[in-house]
């Protein structure tokens, strides 16, 4: 027991002097407070016993032993954490990239829709001899947009200033005047066919006039009503 009161009379006075301490930078009303509690710890502390005291001290180290521990699982998840921070930093700069990426090949990819668009259609028809029909020539009315949307629909100028219209690609003549047949039938009255050698305009009658020259050349006759008859609306430039 004799051993207790030293032991708790020299908690005491550690306590007391490090409090005193302490104490020159509280006011008044505080240091009483402290002495207060140090007087009520002190009872408290008189009427434990040695086995109370054991138990008591058992139990602060018992518990400092769990703060440790809490503090290295605190200290753990601080890490994880820190690292998935990281990961996370990461892959918000990974989507950032992504997302310049996928702007700049948007971009390009507009860019190159818009230089296709501007880009004159190249097909099989651009040679030899073809046959097209002609629905109009216009000085006022413009339709560039709608060249490009098909390899049956062409447009060109001429050297006074119209634009002439033509649909349908052909290598067989009379198939050309069948088409012609329906459009005029369906309204466009000025429909008409016009021959192309090698993506150039040339005249319809020459051209008429070599069909019949290669029909004779033929070993086999062919019956004139079955031959392309030149008239004078094919004669026509316009």
């Amino acid at each position: 027991m004799k051993y207790l009161y030293i032991i708790v009379l020299a908690l005491f006075t550690l306590t007391a002097a490090t409090e005193a301490v302490v104490a020159q930078e509280l006011s008044k009303k505080e240091r009483k407070r402290l002495k207060k509690e140090q007087k009520q710890q002190l009872k408290q502390l008189k009427k434990m016993s040695a086995a109370d005291f054991q138990k008591d001290r058992e139990a602060q180290k018992e518990l400092k032993e769990k703060a440790g521990s809490l503090q290295s699982d605190i200290s753990r998840l601080q890490t994880q954490l820190d690292n998935k921070d990281s990961e996370v930093k990461q892959l918000q700069d990974q989507t950032r990239r992504l997302e310049e990426q996928l702007q700049q090949a948007k971009a390009a990819l507009a860019e190159n829709n818009q230089v296709e668009q501007n880009v004159p259609i190249v097909n099989a028809y651009d040679k030899g001899l073809v046959f097209r029909v002609q629905i109009g020539a216009f000085r006022d009315k413009r339709l560039e947009q709608y060249l490009n949307t098909s390899e049956d629909f062409k447009g060109e100028d001429d050297a006074q200033g119209f634009q002439k219209y033509t649909l349908g690609n052909f290598r067989d003549y009379w198939e050309s005047d069948k088409f012609k047949k329906y459009l005029r039938a369906m309204g466009v009255r000025d429909a008409w066919i016009v021959p192309y050698s090698d993506g150039i305009r040339v005249p319809l009658k020459d051209v008429l006039e070599n069909l019949q020259k290669q029909a004779q050349s033929q070993p086999v006759a062919v019956p004139m009503e079955s031959q392309p008859q030149i008239s004078d609306k094919s004669q026509s430039e316009w």
